[in-house]
């Protein structure tokens, strides 16, 4: 890499959405701004390999919060950004009905041509879209969080690994469940 152009250096930095444990703790119990607050001073250590992930909290009950939320993701979208993920505070809610999901993509318009093709805002395409199932991607999400917290806890604990890997493979069974990829 040393005798490239920095034009086509290769960019290394991944963002970070979580600081999931540490020793002997698993940070499910802390809010979302915590966990990015957390990840951005990791980041500050090595920001060649590590980059901290901008957000916003949106009141929702604000309308003026919300339609600088929608500006914001606007603006990120209009520079190229593949779109923003939308998470409640709190790292697991729980509602009515059970657990909530944990986040949603919401991608920009430019990201969404590339998935559903150059037509698809054409009004019989869109209806098409939101006609979709999304209950089995829903389903699926939740079932993976659900595995994936109760094996970091496992990890946390210092349980054996075996116990860790039943989860894990749980979650590996749950990919194998046949869905629409681009959901």
């Amino acid at each position: 890499m040393e005798n490239l152009p920095d034009a086509v250096e290769p960019k290394l930095g991944r963002p970070c959405f979580h600081l999931l444990a540490t020793e002997g703790l698993a940070h499910m119990d802390k809010d979302h701004v915590w966990h990015l607050e957390a990840l951005a001073r990791v980041c500050q250590a090595d920001a060649t390999l590590l980059v901290a992930t901008p957000f916003r909290v949106v009141a929702l009950e604000d309308e003026a919060a919300v339609a600088e939320g929608l500006r914001w993701w606007e603006e990120l979208t209009a520079r190229g950004g593949e779109g923003m993920v939308v998470k409640p505070l709190d790292f697991a809610v729980r509602g009515r009905k059970g657990l909530l999901q944990p986040a949603i993509k919401s991608r920009g318009p430019e990201y969404l041509r590339i998935i559903y093709g150059p037509e698809y805002t054409a009004p019989a395409n869109l209806e098409r879209l939101r006609q979709r199932g999304l209950s089995t991607k829903r389903s699926l999400a939740l079932r993976e969080f659900a595995l994936g917290v109760e094996g970091l806890e496992r990890f946390a604990r210092g349980e054996p690994l075996r116990r860790v890997h039943e989860c894990v493979f749980g979650v590996l069974a749950l990919e194998s469940e046949p869905v629409d990829p681009r959901l």
